[in-house]
């Protein structure tokens, strides 16, 4: 030890500068320098890392200092621990493929296009690469019939399969694609009608209601439309890949638009509502909903009637609880008007 050190001093150092590297980990490094079979990398260790030319692209023909810039920095896979010389083994074409992958799960979500070359053509299609990742262009989805893919050629896809795990890239040309879906929507349009139940598949969802794909076309299911009860986000009820029926209710032939609706294949809980309650009835129910304005209350399962805040403050002040939702409460039917779906409630009697 030096004698310049204290202990605690020279126990900061070995911390500092004792790099624990191992294969897996992902660390940053400056390329430093070149040499004929590779780059150079400053990962911070005592010992020198080294990114062998297979590991720097997946394109045989890019050149490790165009990939690669000196002085700059980069994340990088170790692949392997110290080989004879020392050096731990890099790969930054594995840390950029991992990125791509990330980046393509985002663009299949979002249902947009990605700009491909041309690698390889091979019996059935052709190989792509999209910043270090390899897709598989099917010949029915490459191009017309009177254009010619070569290698090279730069070409705008859609995905139609991602499988990570298994690196799986199917793609299609953007106007092979296009073309398809302007027929498949055709067909679809030809044969659909109002008031038709049809099978389809969850294959988006947002806050106002979910996607459904229907023999090829994305229809939409408006939030209001899933259930007849109070439904607070579609993934209350649905998950992306779910199969159900729906009704069709609305074709918008001009906007090339199909609405849906599940409740709908269900039995309409007001025509029970109808039969069983009248003015006047006393019923227990449940709380769904808390507003400025009153409380929603389920009286029959997918049947709300609204409970006026004067009577929630009144039944509060009464009892010494505070409503909630979930919570259960007896109530008095005044007005009941099944046709526009509406009940009005108030306490019982004996309650206020």
């Amino acid at each position: 030890m030096a004698d310049n050190y204290s202990d605690d001093e020279f126990e900061s150092l070995l911390t500092k500068y004792d790099y624990k590297f191992k294969r897996g980990d992902i660390v940053k490094g400056v390329v430093c320098a070149y040499e004929a079979d590779g780059a150079i990398v400053d990962i911070g260790s005592k010992s020198t890392a080294f990114v062998p030319p297979y590991e720097v692209s997946s394109d045989k023909k890019a050149k490790v200092e165009e990939v690669l810039e000196k002085n700059t920095e980069y994340e990088f896979l170790i692949a392997q621990d110290c080989d004879e010389n020392g050096r731990f083994i890099l790969s930054y074409k594995k840390v950029a493929a991992a990125h791509t992958w990330a980046e393509l799960e985002k663009i299949k979500e979002a249902d947009e296009t990605i700009a491909a070359v041309v690698t390889q053509v091979v019996k059935g299609g052709v190989i792509v690469d999209i910043s270090g990742v390899q897709g598989f262009v099917p010949q029915g989805q490459l191009c017309a019939r009177e254009t010619v893919c070569n290698a090279g050629d730069k070409i705008e896809v859609k995905i139609l399969t991602l499988d990570k795990t298994q690196n799986n890239l199917i793609l299609s040309n953007k106007k092979v694609f296009e073309t398809n879906l302007a027929e498949v929507r055709k067909n679809v349009f030809d044969q659909i009608e109002v008031g038709q139940v049809v099978k389809g598949e969850v294959v988006r969802i947002t806050d106002f209601g979910a996607f459904v794909n229907v023999g090829g076309v994305d229809c939409l299911l408006p939030l209001s439309q899933i259930s007849w009860k109070w439904v607070e986000h579609p993934t209350d009820l649905l998950k992306v890949g779910q199969e159900i029926n729906v009704e069709i209710i609305d074709i918008d032939y001009k906007k090339q638009r199909i609405s849906l609706s599940l409740k709908n294949t269900e039995p309409d809980p007001w025509i029970k509502a109808e039969e069983e309650l009248k003015e006047g009835d006393i019923k227990e129910g449940v709380i769904t909903r808390i507003k400025p304005f009153g409380a929603f209350v389920e009286v029959l399962p997918g049947v709300e009637a609204l409970l006026p805040q004067s009577s929630v403050i009144a039944y509060q002040n009464n009892s010494g609880k505070v409503l909630e939702t979930g919570a259960k409460i007896d109530t008095k039917i005044i007005k009941l008007n099944a046709k526009d779906k509406r009940i009005a409630l108030s306490l019982p009697d004996d309650d206020v």
